[in-house]
């Protein structure tokens, strides 16, 4: 049996406003008059932990771009342009991420799953030298729904670590199969959602997800099980 760890991609993997605020600003001619100006000001208040109204910083962005009359189709197009220059947006990978990839046991299985097209995403884990510390990259997931059978197909094979940003689409859809879940970023400290672990920064978060990886390691497992004696 071996544990399968799956990571989120913004606000979890790759942190920081370059990429929301790339796409606010495609959106910007659309919206016209204050609008960037208020997304920034929300966004401060978000990660601050001022505001709990929003999931995340790009929900921050397209509801103030739907409160500004943008329609759907300018905000989807807006999302597509600014996803192509992501590598160029100011995005950064977590803190401590590079290192918690590193120490997992060999025998974990690490999936990223986004709901984010494929658009810049080798690219820029290739500019972080992070593509190899994932097994398998699924783009276009459509969480929440979309995430289930991700994780239904990964416990077949052993215990399922899903860790995220937004309950809703991250957690919610493992905890209900039975998965451990972790709830990183700026709504950790005040949602009351009942997750495995949270934290505000995956690297306060990496000693408890290390942890559960090594209680989960296969091979250590086959390692301490006694061989049958021999006759």
């Amino acid at each position: 049996m071996a544990s399968t760890i799956i990571f989120d991609f913004d606000g979890t993997v790759a942190v920081g406003n370059g990429p929301v605020l790339a796409y606010a600003r495609e959106i910007a001619p659309h919206a016209g008059g204050d609008y960037l100006a208020r997304v920034e000001a929300t966004l401060t208040a978000f990660d601050g932990g001022r505001d709990s109204t929003f999931r995340d910083g790009y929900d921050v962005v397209g509801s103030l771009a739907t409160e500004a009359g943008v329609d759907p189709g300018a905000r989807q197009r807006a999302y597509l342009a600014s996803r192509g220059s992501l590598a160029s947006s100011g995005a950064e990978p977590a803190p401590g991420l590079a290192d918690l990839l590193r120490e997992l046991p060999d025998d974990a299985r690490v999936v990223l799953a986004t709901n984010a097209p494929r658009a810049g995403l080798d690219e820029v884990l290739a500019a972080w030298e992070l593509r190899d510390g994932f097994d398998e990259i699924r783009d276009s997931v459509g969480k929440p729904d979309g995430l289930t059978p991700i994780v239904r197909e990964a416990l077949a094979h052993g215990p399922v670590l899903s860790i995220g940003d937004i309950v809703e689409n991250d957690l919610a859809p493992a905890s209900a199969l039975g998965a451990a879940t972790a709830l990183v970023g700026a709504t950790a400290a005040t949602s009351p959602a009942d997750v495995t672990m949270r934290g505000s920064t995956l690297a306060d978060l990496a000693p408890t997800i290390l942890a559960w990886a090594r209680q989960h390691d296969g091979s250590a497992i086959r390692d301490r099980v006694p061989s049958s004696p021999t006759n």
